[in-house]
């Protein structure tokens, strides 16, 4: 029997990608495009589809209510500087804003997760549609990391896991096992354009971690071939990401791209 429920879909392909699996299986699937953020597309291929701002918590409920929804997944990015300087929350979600303490990006939506709990709609695996797309452990691609890129590899992963641990950012760049950039609002490519600026040419190692939690709810760490764009751009070598955590988006260009240029591609077991 064909699986009901929604998806809240932000920016790039991770929600294109989700509705195309949902349709192949025979899914009926109500998307709820952010405004601000996902591409027009995806009402080609989900079954109904409503157009939302960021901040519009009742509108979302009460629609899924309307819907007889019950199972929710959110597929996508939602730029960290657009929550702080776009959102404009109706009154539920100020409600909820005036009880954080901290208003990090892991704050903001765990009280929506808490609030929709609470009206019976359960938040499931962003990954549940693709899990063939998962980093798995191990070389990606043709060429293995070399002694020093493994150096840089595990210093990356140390430094990066400690910023994810703190709701800062997902990846860093690091040269001559220097960490170089941090990544916060800006997002991963500015993040690497800004090293590339401060190195003279030297290569780069991209690592990009999950967050510390067991769930992929949300803010999954995601690439795709145009982060491999990006890398050739900034003189990225390698490109270090955890495995069965990190979604590698059209991951067979993803690897053909990273081939052609020499780019390392490699998963890890994530650090607990």
């Amino acid at each position: 029997m064909p699986a009901r429920y929604a998806i809240i879909c932000g920016n790039g392909r991770f929600p294109i990608l989700a509705l195309e699996a949902a349709r192949r299986q025979g899914d009926e699937v109500v998307a709820f495009g952010i405004k601000e953020e996902a591409d027009a597309s995806i009402e080609s291929l989900a079954t109904r589809t409503y157009w939302i701002s960021l901040g519009a918590l009742s509108k979302l409920i009460d629609t899924l209510h309307k819907e007889g929804i019950s199972e929710v997944m959110m597929a996508g990015q939602v730029k960290h500087a657009s929550i702080f300087s776009a959102i404009v929350p109706d009154w539920r979600l100020l409600k909820l804003l005036g009880k954080l303490a901290t208003k990090n990006t892991d704050s903001l939506i765990g009280v929506v997760v808490d609030e929709l709990k609470s009206e019976g709609i359960e938040l499931v695996a962003s990954t549940r549609l693709l899990t063939s797309l998962l980093a798995t452990e191990g070389p990606m691609g043709r060429r293995k990391p070399s002694k020093e890129e493994t150096a840089n590899i595990e210093y990356g992963r140390s430094i990066a896991n400690i910023i994810a641990g703190q709701d800062i950012g997902q990846s860093v760049a690091i040269a001559d096992q220097a960490c170089v950039a941090v990544e916060a609002m800006e997002g991963t490519d500015e993040m690497l354009r800004r090293a590339a600026s401060l190195v003279n040419g030297k290569e780069l190692t991209l690592v990009k971690v999950s967050r510390r939690r067991k769930h992929l709810l949300f803010d999954v760490p995601v690439t795709g071939p145009t982060t491999i764009d990006v890398m050739r751009e900034c003189k990225a070598k390698v490109l270090a990401v955890d495995a069965g955590r990190t979604l590698l988006l059209d991951k067979d260009a993803l690897l053909a791209a990273a081939d052609a240029a020499g780019i390392v591609v490699v998963g890890f077991a994530p650090l607990e």
